[in-house]
C-alpha cells in the first residue's frame, strides 16, 4: 500500500518509521499533551513540505490527554471526552499483540498527507469491538496514570508498530524512537535480526528530557511478565539489554543500547544527556540536534510579510491587531478587558514544577506592586496542562486563579492545547520561560513565540542559548548556580528576573518603542533559518538516518 500521496525527494528515499507517542498535528486531532507532540507535529509538516520519506506511527487516543475545565470555583477540573475523527482511514489489516499472554487486537488508521499537510501517519487503536473492556482501555487516555496500562500502551506502540507497518508490506530502513515509549519495537525486530549488531543500524533514538518522569524505570520481571519484551527469555533480554544484573530497567539506557545512534534535542541537553548516562556501558553516542518548530504552521502570515516588507508601523499595528484576539479568549474565559497598548507577559506551556510558573510571584510583594502600576502597566497571561494527577502542579495553577481574582489585569486560561498556544504566541509581547537551570532540554515553546515577534525571557538553559543576543533578539535571566538549595536558587532567580523586566523590559517597551520594534524583528528574523523545522528534519536525515553509517 502507498501511503504517500507526493512524489518522495531524491534525497530523503531512506524510510523512517517515527515512533512517538503523540502528535500535535492540528486542533481538531487531540493525540497529545504538550511539547513532545509539539515537536513531534513539526517534525511531521516538514517531513512533507522536503517531501521526506517519513511515516509517523502513533496512537489513537479515543479521550485524548484530558480536556481542561473549570470547578464551580472556576479551579481547574479534568474532563474526559470521547473523541471521533472522521478524517481517519481505517486499514484493512488484521494485527494483534501480547500483552499479559492476552492477545490484544489493533486497529490501525491513515492520516494521508493531504489532510494536514504532514508526512503520512499510522494510529493505532485497541479501542475496538474486537477485545475485552480492559484491552480497550489501553488506548483511551495518553499517559494514563496506571503502570500497566502505561505499558500496555508502549506495547501496542512499539510491538504494534513494527507489525502494522510489516501488514502494510512498508519497506522500512530506520525504526525512530521518538523517546524511550516505542522500545518494545527493538524486541520485534530482534525476531528478525536474530543479531543486535545487525538490528542497532537500522534504530535511533531522541532522548527530550533529562527529568525522572520522562525516563522511566520498571521491574525487569513485570515488564517480561507484561509481554515488553515480546516472548523473548528473561536469559536472552539480559543478555541483549545489558542488563545482566539488577531488577530495575530503564527505558532510556535500553534505547541507548540498541541504536546505532541518539541524539539530545540541545547543546546543553546534549552535554546534560552525556554526563546522566556516562556510567552506562555499550550505549551508542549521544549527538546534539536541537528542536525546532514548523513556521510554515505558527506563524501569522501578515506580520511575516510586513517584516519582510520593513514595515514598522505594520508590524506594530497587526501586533495590537494580534493582541485583540487573544483579549476577546480572556474577556470570554474571564470577563477580563485587557488593553493592546500594554505590555502583556504570557507564561504558557506544560504545566510542571520544575518549570516554575509560579516564579513571577515569588516575592508576593514585589510582584503586587509590579501588577498595581498604572504608569507602566502590564497584563500577565498563564496557561498550561498539569498532568492530572500532578497535585503540586494543580495547586500552583488553582492558587494562580485565586490570585487573579483580586487583579483585573492577571489572567489564568484553560483549553491550552494547539489553537491556544498558536494565540498566545502571536498575541503576546513577552514570552516568560522559568525552568530550573539544567533541567529544560529544550524548551521550544519560545521559538513559536519569536517567530511571531514575542520576545523570549528565559532562564538560560534549552535552546536559548543558542538563540539569544541579550537585549537585541531576546531577555535573559541570567544562570544561578544549579548546585544551590532550591528554595535559593528559586530567590536568586526571581530577583534576577525582576531586575530585568523592572529596569530594562518595561522601561524599553513604553519609553523605547522603536527599539522594542527592532527586538522583534530581529527575534523573528534570526529565528528563521536555525530553529525551523526544515533544518532539523534535513539534520536527522544526514546524521541519523542515514544508512550507510
Amino acid at each position: 500500500m502507498n501511503l504517500f500521496s507526493y512524489d518522495i525527494s531524491k534525497k530523503y528515499k531512506t524510510t523512517a518509521a517515527y515512533f512517538s507517542m503523540e502528535f500535535a498535528i492540528d486542533q481538531s486531532l487531540k493525540i497529545y499533551s504538550g511539547g513532545l507532540g509539539f515537536l513531534a507535529g513539526s517534525h511531521m509538516r516538514s517531513a512533507y513540505d522536503l517531501k521526506q520519506s517519513v511515516i509517523g506511527v502513533g496512537l489513537l487516543w479515543s479521550f485524548g490527554y484530558y480536556d481542561q475545565a473549570r470547578n464551580e470555583d472556576r479551579t481547574l477540573r479534568a474532563a474526559y471526552t470521547r473523541k471521533f475523527y472522521y478524517f481517519l482511514e481505517e486499514l484493512d489489516i488484521d494485527v494483534s499483540v501480547k500483552i499479559h499472554d492476552e492477545d490484544v487486537k489493533i486497529k490501525a488508521f491513515l492520516v494521508r498527507p493531504d489532510v494536514f499537510g504532514t508526512a503520512p501517519m499510522i494510529l493505532l487503536s485497541t479501542d475496538i469491538d474486537e477485545n475485552d473492556y480492559l484491552s480497550r482501555t489501553i488506548t483511551h487516555k495518553l499517559y494514563d496514570g496506571n503502570e500497566r496500562t502505561r505499558v500496555a500502551q508502549e506495547i501496542v506502540l512499539g510491538i504494534g508498530g513494527v507489525k502494522v507497518l510489516e501488514a502494510l508490506n512498508q519497506k522500512v530502513d530506520i525504526y525512530h524512537m521518538n523517546e524511550g515509549h516505542a522500545l518494545p519495537l527493538v524486541y520485534e525486530l530482534y525476531n528478525r535480526y536474530k543479531d543486535m549488531k545487525e538490528l542497532r543500524k537500522h534504530v535511533v533514538f531522541t532522548t527530550h528530557t533529562p527529568e525522572a518522569a520522562g525516563n522511566e524505570v520498571h521491574n525487569i520481571n513485570f515488564l517480561h511478565e507484561m509481554g515488553f519484551f515480546n516472548g523473548l527469555s528473561m536469559e536472552v533480554v539480559r543478555e541483549i539489554s545489558g542488563y545482566e544484573h539488577g531488577d530495575d530497567f530503564s527505558l532510556t539506557v535500553g534505547a541507548l543500547r540498541s541504536a546505532k545512534i541518539a541524539n539530545a534535542v540541545s547543546k546543553i541537553h546534549a552535554k546534560v544527556a552525556n554526563e546522566m548516562w556516562a556510567d552506562v556501558q555499550n550505549r551508542c553516542e549521544i549527538i546534539s540536534i536541537t528542536n525546532a518548530q514548523n513556521k510554515k504552521y505558527w506563524t501569522d502570515k501578515t506580520l511575516i510579510r510586513a517584516l519582510d516588507e520593513h514595515e514598522d508601523y505594520e508590524i506594530v499595528a497587526r501586533k495590537k491587531h494580534l493582541k485583540k484576539i487573544l483579549f476577546d479568549v480572556v474577556a470570554d474565559q474571564t470577563g477580563k478587558m485587557f488593553d493592546p497598548e500594554v505590555l502583556t507577559i504570557v507564561w504558557a506551556r506544560r504545566f510542571a514544577e520544575y518549570k516554575r510558573p509560579g516564579l513571577l510571584k515569588y516575592d508576593f510583594e514585589r510582584f503586587v506592586r509590579l501588577i498595581k502600576d498604572t504608569k507602566t502597566p502590564i497584563q500577565v497571561i498563564w496557561a498550561g496542562k498539569p498532568y492530572p494527577t500532578d497535585h503540586g502542579a494543580t495547586e500552583i495553577f488553582n492558587e494562580l486563579i485565586h490570585i487573579s481574582h483580586h487583579y483585573k489585569n492577571m489572567a489564568v486560561l484553560i483549553g491550552y492545547e494547539l489553537s491556544l498556544s498558536k494565540i498566545l504566541k502571536q498575541g503576546s509581547d513577552v514570552w516568560l520561560n522559568t525552568p530550573r537551570i539544567t533541567r529544560e532540554a529544550s524548551g521550544t515553546s519560545g521559538m513559536t513565540a519569536s517567530m511571531n515577534g514575542s520576545i523570549h525571557f528565559s532562564i538560560d538553559d534549552g535552546w536559548h542559548p543558542e538563540f539569544a543576543r541579550d537585549g537585541k533578539n531576546a531577555f535573559t535571566i541570567k544562570d544561578s548556580d544549579h548546585t544551590k538549595p532550591i528554595a535559593e536558587q528559586d530567590r536568586l532567580d526571581n530577583e534576577k528576573m525582576m531586575d530585568v523586566l523592572e529596569n530594562k523590559i518595561i522601561p524599553t517597551y513604553y519609553n523605547k518603542p522603536e527599539k522594542w520594534v527592532k527586538i522583534m524583528k530581529n527575534a523573528m528574523s534570526d529565528i528563521e533559518l536555525d530553529f525551523d523545522s526544515g533544518r532539523m528534519a534535513k539534520e536527522y536525515y544526514v546524521r541519523m538516518f542515514d544508512v550507510s553509517k
